[in-house]
């Protein structure tokens, strides 16, 4: 029997081709893409399953526990060895009803069926029609799991599930990121379960995981799950009433401080209907009165809605159209100046990075050598964190390029590792995009796939703001599905594919920066110094606010000599936190981060 690990995939590694169609078979080939391309209604759920050592035996545990009549069509994806037939599928049809079925065409899915694939064979899903991909050997690893969970996510957008099981490196890890942008589900095994659980951890690491189980209790979850996915959609719309929402909105104010209330109520709706599920409740009502009970299911549904599909280079095209930006703003910039780059919702790094690496190539091609300052911000502090370490798994090598991994990163087992001159490039920090004032005097400003979750009405406000940020003729980076609205007079299209804007001009009329009022930092106030209290001080205080507020200034600190804190202006908790011990002082020295 062929090992499901396939020892000499992970030595060679595999890219994926069209296979070649011999002449005879040609009519019939194309007859199959035509159907695959054509609209197909779908009523029921599609299931990956992704194993690769020690996964025989839970695949068999798994479909013993699994009905034969749950409506579902499951796909097994494993690390097959191309040079020996696979007996997987005549295995698994020892241990269940249903049709096991080895692909060797494109395949209409069905309900109460499992598909497995063939040897030297990838696979890929479009319009419910399952389609091998033959594998063609290239620099490892080889992916066939993750590259089949981004194709499912792609085609069942929400309705997408996919399971990771026991296996031995990291394959699927990137893929569930892409499941839960479309929101679809994730199940993974139980690490001490696993007979290998590289995978499981791997998984389980990202944080994406919606169950961690045993394979022996998922069966029963997925039932459950499905049951409640489709009596929600019976229900409710995936707008539901603003008032509904306003309670939750709430909830989620009170539990962490940050205001969702100007995101799209279709976006909001989707992500709270997903965890309705996950708990089997019918209503925003009733969410709501679970959302009171349960505290840690409101730290929950805020990271769900921070959820940031983000790849390294993701969208290559629009990197390249971008690079063409960059290398004539690099050969502009004098020598001795500073270039300036804010990276706005950077997620867990890899964008950022990406800006890092794609300027330092061009640096090296141009023969310059300039100070650069990136600066990378998100509201989730858990992703900045994950962002600061800079350690990413092997997967990235299907994003990377193998010259990019050899010049840019160290390999520590099963990871790569940013080198220290990419990562003293950036600075990553929390910020609140709404909240917090803006980064300024920016040669290039990048906000990918952040605005499309939000109002028009504060994608108005936002725009002025970016506007105010850059430096006369910066670039502005915008997602492919995003555009500057109403603004288009503060900006010029420098790439209208693309979408990469020149700032022009200066803000007038009704397109005016606003920033936050300013307030004390997160985590509390800055204590002053006795002389900034009462009488003379006072007076001085509202002299020093009029003008920095008439010069709408960035946050700013007012120091004695010796560096004592007399005045904080705007949020400075970026850039400042008080002094630890019971003798803690307000002197910028000891409180710069």
């Amino acid at each position: 029997m062929a090992s499901i690990d396939n020892e000499e995939d992970k030595k060679s590694g595999s890219k994926r081709r069209v296979p070649e169609i011999a002449p005879e078979s040609a009519p019939a080939a194309r007859a199959e893409t035509s159907a695959a391309e054509a609209p197909r209604a779908q009523s029921f759920p599609i299931v990956g399953l992704g194993a690769s050592a020690g996964g025989l035996a839970v695949l068999e545990a798994f479909f013993s526990a699994m009905p034969s009549d749950a409506g579902i069509a499951f796909v097994v994806v494993t690390h097959l060895d191309p040079t020996q037939p696979s007996l997987l599928a005549e295995l698994l049809a020892r241990k269940t009803q249903m049709p096991v079925m080895q692909l060797s065409k494109v395949t209409a899915a069905e309900p109460n069926h499992v598909y497995t694939t063939q040897p030297g064979f990838d696979l890929a899903i479009i319009n419910g029609f399952l389609q091998p991909v033959e594998a063609v050997r290239r620099a490892p690893p080889h992916l066939p799991i993750d590259s089949f969970f981004r194709s499912l996510a792609q085609d069942q957008r929400d309705h997408a599930i996919a399971i990771v099981l026991s296996g031995t490196g990291s394959d699927g890890s990137q893929g569930i990121k892409e499941i839960k942008g479309e929101l679809g589900m994730v199940m993974v095994q139980q690490e001490q379960s696993a007979e290998y659980d590289g995978m499981p951890r791997s998984a389980i690491a990202t944080g994406m995981a919606d169950y961690v189980l045993p394979v022996s209790a998922m069966p029963k979850q997925l039932l459950a799950y499905l049951k409640a996915h489709s009596l929600k959609r019976h229900l409710i719309t995936s707008e539901p009433p603003l008032d509904e929402l306003q309670q939750v909105f709430l909830l989620i104010r009170d539990r962490t401080g940050h205001d969702f209330s100007h995101y799209k109520p279709s976006t909001i709706g989707r992500r709270i209907e997903r965890r309705m599920s996950l708990h089997h409740l019918a209503s925003v009502q009733e969410y709501a009165r679970h959302l009171q009970g349960n505290p840690l299911e409101v730290e929950l549904l805020f990271k769900e809605l921070l959820i940031g599909v983000t790849s390294f280079f993701r969208d290559a095209e629009a990197w390249e159209a971008l690079s063409t930006c960059t290398s004539k703003l690099l050969a502009d910039t004098p020598v001795g100046s500073v270039l300036r780059v804010w990276i706005a919702g950077c997620s867990t790094g890899e964008e950022a990075y990406s800006m890092a690496i794609l300027l330092r190539e061009q640096m090296d091609a141009l023969g310059r050598t300039l100070t650069v300052q990136i600066f990378a911000t998100d509201l989730d502090p858990v992703a900045v964190d994950v962002a600061r370490n800079g350690v990413y798994p092997a997967n990235i090598a299907s994003d990377v390029s193998a010259q990019r991994l050899t010049r840019f990163f160290t390999q520590e087992d099963e990871v790569y590792r940013v080198k220290k001159e990419i990562r003293e490039l950036v600075v990553f920090a929390p910020h609140n995009l709404i909240a917090d004032p803006p980064f300024t005097k920016l040669d290039l400003l990048c906000c990918r796939n952040l605005l499309i979750y939000l109002d028009s009405a504060l994608q108005r406000r936002l725009m002025p703001n970016f506007h105010y940020s850059l430096k006369p003729q910066g670039l502005l980076f915008l997602g492919s599905s995003e555009s500057l609205g109403s603004c288009i007079d503060l900006f010029s299209v420098a790439d209208k594919k693309w979408k990469i804007f020149r700032r022009s001009g200066l803000a007038a009329g009704s397109f005016v920066a606003e920033f936050p009022r300013a307030g004390p930092p997160a985590g509390g106030g800055v204590p002053l110094s006795p002389s900034a209290r009462g009488g003379k001080a006072t007076d001085l205080t509202q002299l020093i606010d009029r003008t920095l507020l008439k010069e709408l200034v960035p946050p700013t600190v007012v120091i004695h000599e010796r560096g004592d804190v007399v005045h904080v202006h705007g949020r400075t908790g970026l850039f400042l936190e008080p002094a630890q011990g019971s003798q803690a002082s307000a002197n910028i020295f000891n409180m710069a981060r």
